[in-house]
């Protein structure tokens, strides 16, 4: 069992590092670790090197934008909930592929393995109370919806950032179609 002032000092480091990574992705270690203010000998306990912790941000991330997805449909009806979370599932894709320097392709193919499966049960559960509702077309599929997505993250940024748009179009096609 994890002692709790364990648990809390890899929490901080892994708000520290997303924070520091936001701004520079070049950050240093030690420069996490004075931000998280805990010791050298901390980080590297809990993360031995930068790409365990870089990936270790990236679950966390993940695994918050999966979370949001109850709230989402509590506050807003399902292609409004949809575009909201794809909306910040786009934001921490680019944040990702910021650091994509920092991973190896072993890195990146364990990102993918780990998050894959809760990220298109998210969009499932998005996509399934639009279908219920009527206002997501049958046929519309996680898969489909995931692989889309990935052009909204690679949408050029400046001089205006074409991913808003994009989704719109988007989400405009999940709408049923009317009957020929």
């Amino acid at each position: 069992m994890v002692r709790s002032d364990a648990r809390e000092n890899r929490a901080r480091i892994v708000a520290a590092a997303r924070e520091a990574f936001a701004e520079d992705g070049h950050t240093s270690m030690n420069q996490v670790a004075q931000r998280a203010e805990v010791g050298a000998g901390t980080l590297y306990r809990n993360f031995p090197t930068r790409e365990a912790l870089v990936l270790a941000v990236y679950q966390d991330e993940v695994e918050r934008i999966v979370g949001t997805v109850p709230g989402l449909l509590a506050e807003h009806p399902p292609l409004e909930a949809l575009r909201h979370w794809t909306t910040d599932l786009v934001e921490a894709m680019r944040r990702k592929h910021g650091l994509g320097d920092a991973l190896s392709p072993a890195a990146h193919q364990t990102i993918t393995e780990q998050t894959y499966a809760p990220v298109v049960a998210a969009i499932t559960t998005l996509l399934d109370a639009g279908k219920q509702d009527g206002t997501i077309r049958p046929d519309a599929a996680p898969t489909d919806y995931l692989q889309l997505t990935g052009a909204l993250w690679r949408a050029p940024t400046t001089p205006e950032d074409r991913a808003p748009h994009l989704l719109t179009l988007l989400l405009d096609a999940l709408r049923p179609q009317p009957s020929r």
